[in-house]
C-alpha cells in the first residue's frame, strides 16, 4: 500500500463533529435520546442502590427486633419457670410452711434462749459448773437437764398475776386490772384452754406498763415482789423434784410466758440454772414497748428448749420436762421424759394415754402416778405433805388458798 493511498488517508482522517457534521444515518435528536437514556439508567441505578441500603437497614432492624423479642421471650420463660418452681415448692411444703404466728413463736424461742445463755454466762465463769454461785449444784451430767413450767406447776397460781398484785400495791396498776387478770386465769383453769383475746389483752397491758422503763427497774421490782408475793407460793413437791435434778448434777431451767426478768429472779432465788421467758425488746437498757417475737408459750417453749439444747450440748432424750397445762404438750413431747404436775383435765388424759407420770400436789391424797415409777416419788410425796399442812394452816386462819 502506498504512502498516499486513499485507504491510508481515510484512516487518519479527522472525525466529524457530531454537532456540525453528524454521521450519516444518526440524527441529533437520536443522540440526545441516548444521553437521556444513560442518565436515566444512572439515576435508576442510584435509586435502586439506595433502596437496597434501605432494605438492608430494614432487614437489620428486623433482625435486631427479632433478637430483642427472643430475649424478652427467654426472660418471660425464665420468670414463668421461677413461678412454677416456687408454686411447686410451696405446694410440696404443705403443713411445713410457717404462719406468721408460728414465726413469731420461733423468734420468741430464739430470743428467750439467747437471754438465758447471756444470763448464765454472766453468772458463771468460763469452765465453772457452779450454777448458783454457792459452791453447790455442780453440773456433772453435762447432757441431761430438767425443764419446769412455772404457773401452777412450780408456783401456786399465775406468777404474772402475783407480779401484777405487787405492781398494784406500788400504784403501777389498778386493782381493777388485777381482777381482769384473775378472771382470765380463772377461765383458763376452768377450760384448760388459753383465750387468745385474753392473751393479747394481757400482753398489750404489760407492754404499755414497761414501755420507757429501764430493764434494771423491772429486775428490781421482780426481786421485791418475789419476796413479798411469790416465795410462799412455791409448790414444795415441785421444788423437791427440781432439787433432785440438781443433786444429780443436771441443769434445771424454768420455762414460762412470764417476763424473763421475773423468771430469772425466781430461778435465782431457788438456786436453779436459769430461766426461759418472754423477752421484751430494749434499747440501751430501756424497754421499747415491743416484744421480740411474741409471748413465750405453746410451741414457743419447745423452740426455746431446742435452741438452748443445741447451745448447751444437751441430749433431749435424756432430758425431763414438767408442766400442768395441755398447752405445753409440744414442750413435753420434745424430751425423753414428760411429767404432768397438777395437770388440767386434757393433760391428764394425754398423760394416761402416753404413759407419762403425773403428780398432783393440790390435794391431800397421795400423789397420783401414771406410767413407770421413778426415784422421784419419795420427794413428791413429801412435798404433798408439806402442801397439805400449809393448806390446813391457811384455812384455820381463814385466808384464801388460791391466787
Amino acid at each position: 500500500m502506498s504512502r498516499n493511498s486513499p485507504e491510508r488517508d481515510e484512516e487518519f482522517a479527522t472525525p466529524a463533529d457530531p454537532n456540525t457534521d453528524p454521521e450519516p444515518g444518526v440524527t441529533g435528536d437520536e443522540d440526545e435520546d441516548v444521553r437521556a437514556h444513560i442518565q436515566e439508567s444512572e439515576e435508576l441505578a442510584v435509586e435502586q442502590h439506595g433502596e437496597q441500603v434501605l432494605a438492608d437497614r430494614i432487614d437489620d432492624a428486623e433482625a435486631d427486633a427479632d433478637g430483642l423479642t427472643a430475649e424478652a421471650e427467654a426472660a418471660r420463660a425464665e420468670e414463668e419457670e421461677s413461678r412454677r418452681v416456687a408454686a411447686w415448692l410451696s405446694d410440696r411444703a404443705g403443713r411445713f410452711r410457717q404462719s406468721a404466728t408460728e414465726l413469731r413463736q420461733v423468734l420468741a424461742g430464739e430470743a428467750s434462749a439467747n437471754a438465758a445463755i447471756d444470763s448464765l454466762r454472766a453468772r458463771i465463769p468460763e469452765g465453772d459448773g457452779d450454777v448458783d454461785g454457792t459452791g453447790e449444784g455442780q453440773v456433772t451430767d453435762l447432757t441431761a437437764a430438767a425443764f419446769f413450767d412455772v404457773d401452777n406447776t412450780l408456783v401456786h397460781g399465775a406468777s404474772i398475776v402475783l407480779f401484777a398484785r405487787g405492781l398494784a400495791a406500788r400504784k403501777y396498776f389498778s386493782y381493777n386490772d388485777i381482777m381482769k387478770f384473775v378472771w382470765q386465769q380463772t377461765k383458763f383453769r376452768l377450760t384448760g384452754r388459753e383465750d387468745m383475746d385474753d392473751v393479747a389483752e394481757g400482753r398489750d397491758k404489760a407492754l404499755s406498763f414497761i414501755a420507757g422503763r429501764s430493764t434494771d427497774e423491772l429486775v428490781s421490782l421482780g426481786e421485791e415482789i418475789y419476796d413479798e408475793y411469790i416465795a410462799d407460793k412455791i409448790w414444795p413437791g415441785t421444788q423437791a423434784l427440781a432439787q433432785r435434778h440438781l443433786a444429780a448434777g443436771q441443769q434445771v431451767w424454768l420455762v414460762t410466758a412470764t417476763p424473763v426478768e421475773l423468771a430469772q429472779t425466781i430461778a435465782k432465788r431457788l438456786g436453779l440454772t436459769g430461766a426461759l421467758g418472754t423477752v421484751a425488746e430494749s434499747e440501751d437498757g430501756v424497754f421499747t414497748g415491743r416484744l421480740v417475737g411474741d409471748i413465750l408459750h405453746g410451741p414457743g417453749k419447745a423452740h426455746a428448749i431446742r435452741s438452748l439444747a443445741v447451745r448447751e450440748g444437751l441430749n433431749l432424750r435424756r432430758c425431763t420436762a414438767y408442766s400442768d397445762s395441755y398447752n405445753d404438750v409440744p414442750m413435753l413431747s420434745l424430751v425423753g421424759t414428760a411429767v404432768a404436775i397438777n395437770p388440767d383435765s386434757d393433760l391428764r388424759d394425754v398423760a394416761k394415754v402416753r404413759g407419762w407420770e403425773s403428780y398432783d400436789f393440790r390435794t391431800a391424797r397421795k400423789a397420783a402416778k401414771y406410767g413407770a415409777g421413778t426415784a422421784m416419788v419419795v420427794g413428791a410425796a413429801a412435798g404433798s405433805a408439806v402442801v397439805v399442812s400449809k393448806l390446813l394452816h391457811d384455812r384455820t386462819k381463814g385466808e384464801p388458798t388460791g391466787a
